[in-house]
């Protein structure tokens, strides 16, 4: 089997190394990963400057790029074999609900959906991130049970797995994306300069969290598993807006 892995905490983040380990055994490892922490960057390709593709000591490659740079370089050019999974993470922190469409771990595994190929995204839900084991564990589970078992259809899956020890996770639930209420206002401080800055407020609390919302599962301890598509289209208001156009 040919993995694929890569991030947006950087080549360098404990998760990245802690998920490579897991996964060395269920195949051939080829990480690809941005240079430096590139969270919140979403599906965003660089397209105006030249990237550069570097090899680190430890063997994973790092590209002074986006998240989803890394993935379609990579898949596209970089290495000579088409892989048959990509995994992005180990997130430090969630990426639950509204979360995914900022994040950029879910969109280097997007990358990899959008250019055929089955993968998934891993966070590990916490403050403390003492854990990482847990998760590249749960990614190892998953990753051994697609090579056993191909689902059979395009896959997308997004992974959150809580900050505790293997033994103590309350099983794992398939489950759908909350919703959060509105962010937090942006916060204003000085430079050194005297300037006025602003840093982007925290993310808003959980607003649809109910049972079968990925909130809900790692509320009560549980690894939750939400299949993501990528079909923005509203198809139910295509009829609406239509008939808003002709009026």
């Amino acid at each position: 089997m040919r993995i694929l892995l890569s991030n947006d905490d950087g080549y360098f983040a404990p998760g990245l190394a802690a998920l490579a380990e897991s996964l060395a055994g269920l195949g051939d490892i080829t990480v690809v990963a941005p240079e430096r922490d590139r969270s919140g960057a979403s599906n965003s390709l660089t397209l105006d400057r030249p990237l550069m593709f570097s090899r680190a000591h430890n063997g994973f490659h790092y590209v002074n790029g986006t998240p989803t740079d890394c993935v379609h370089m990579a898949v596209t050019g970089l290495v000579d074999f088409e892989p048959d999974v990509v995994v992005s993470g180990i997130n430090s922190g969630s990426n639950m609900g509204d979360d995914t469409l900022y994040s950029g771990t879910v969109a280097a595994a997007t990358e990899g959906y959008l250019l055929g190929i089955p993968s998934i995204a891993v966070s590990l839900v916490g403050t403390r991130f003492e854990h990482y084991d847990t998760a590249a564990r749960i990614a190892r589970d998953l990753v051994a049970k697609l090579k056993r078992a191909p689902l059979g259809a395009p896959l997308l899956l997004n992974v959150n797995v809580p900050d505790v020890a293997y033994e103590a996770l309350k099983g794992i639930e398939v489950t759908r994306l909350g919703r959060r209420h509105k962010a937090q206002p942006v916060v204003a401080g000085k430079n050194p300069r005297g300037e006025t800055v602003y840093w982007i407020g925290q993310a808003g609390a959980a607003r649809e969290a109910g049972p079968g919302t990925d909130f809900h599962a790692l509320e009560r301890g549980a690894v939750s598993v939400t299949p993501l598509q990528v079909d923005l289209t509203h198809a139910n208001q295509i009829p609406l807006v239509s008939e808003w156009i002709q009026r």
